[in-house]
């Protein structure tokens, strides 16, 4: 284990080596622009940048649709573009944790990282007890708690870009209202169901934020990250429970294979209810650019709207 994080850093460190002289003319030709280079992990992380920062940011993700962060591990040409960046944000609390490595050689490098999930008060996040004492990193599912994101971003970009923070502090404002409008519609929605119907299914546990700050009982085949595996008694269990509570719809995920919850509704089936397939949500991925779900708050829309559709009799399959 320690020869294979020795020759990770060895890797990067020439990565970085080698495009060193790129990466000083093209931050040369950004500078003189005004522009600063975001890079960014997730697709939810990756739209804030854009709208706090405006026509003064030139930000790009790593992780598109369908991508699983708990897994990703950074190519040589992600290598490459994060040690172009002038500002480095991903979501920390251990969601991209195969990229820690390349986060600690990017400070070292000067090259500034932050997470914006830090910033959340702590007494807010969950800690649940499978996840090795370690927060839920999930925390865009509950949209005021992504607010506070917002903020961070704001912060950095006024601490790094000064002369124009009021334009940040400007689109900020604007973008925090067009969430406030947002929580307030899944708050909506949620509140149509009746409580007993609140019961959310899913591939891996991602949307307990989402429960919590709406009002949903949640459960999630795997566990908090991907990594764990899914057991012949874990998808048992959870078809008993969908059996006992007469459950009339699971969801797949964009990001999570759906053969998962294909075999617990299989499962169900084989007990004799029938549990449909009630609709794919987005958990760690956006929808492709361009679609209604290719910004965060189209995404948590698509999600809400989907969820209470298939829990109040409608779904797919």
């Amino acid at each position: 284990m320690k020869l294979l994080q020795v020759l990770l850093t060895l890797i990067i460190g020439f990565t970085i080596m080698s495009c060193s002289s790129e990466n000083r003319a093209d931050r040369a030709d950004d500078q003189n622009t005004g522009v600063l280079r975001i890079v960014a992990t997730t697709g939810m992380i990756t739209d804030i940048a854009k709208n706090v920062g405006g026509t003064h940011v030139k930000a790009q993700g790593l992780m598109g649709p369908g991508v699983d962060p708990h897994l990703y591990k950074a190519s040589a040409g992600d290598v490459s573009l994060l040690s172009k960046a002038d500002l480095i944000l991903y979501n920390g609390l251990h969601l991209e944790g195969k990229m820690s490595e390349v986060f600690e050689q990017m400070n070292k490098r000067g090259i500034k990282t932050v997470a914006v999930a830090h910033g959340t008060d702590k007494s807010l996040l969950l800690t649940p007890p499978e996840f090795k004492g370690n927060y839920d990193p999930h925390v865009w599912f509950d949209v005021s708690l992504w607010m506070t994101a917002v903020e961070t971003v704001k912060d950095e970009l006024i601490r790094i870009d000064p002369d124009n923070q009021e334009d940040y502090r400007t689109n900020t404002y604007n973008y925090l209202k067009e969430l406030v409008v947002l929580n307030e519609y899944v708050k909506t929605r949620s509140d149509s169901l009746p409580a007993d119907k609140r019961v959310l299914i899913t591939a891996h546990d991602a949307f307990n934020y989402f429960g919590k700050g709406y009002g949903f009982e949640v459960k999630g085949l795997q566990g908090i990250s991907t990594e764990s595996e899914a057991g012949t008694g874990d998808v048992q269990d959870l078809a008993m429970f969908i059996v006992e509570r007469q459950i009339p719809a699971v969801f797949v995920e964009s990001s999570v294979p759906p053969r998962y919850i294909e075999a617990v509704r299989a499962a169900v089936l084989s007990k004799g209810f029938n549990v449909k397939i009630g609709g794919e949500l987005f958990s760690d991925a956006m929808g492709n650019p361009g679609t209604a779900e290719g910004n965060y708050i189209g995404m948590v829309r698509h999600n809400i709207d989907t969820i209470v559709g298939a829990l109040n009799g409608g779904g797919e399959s």
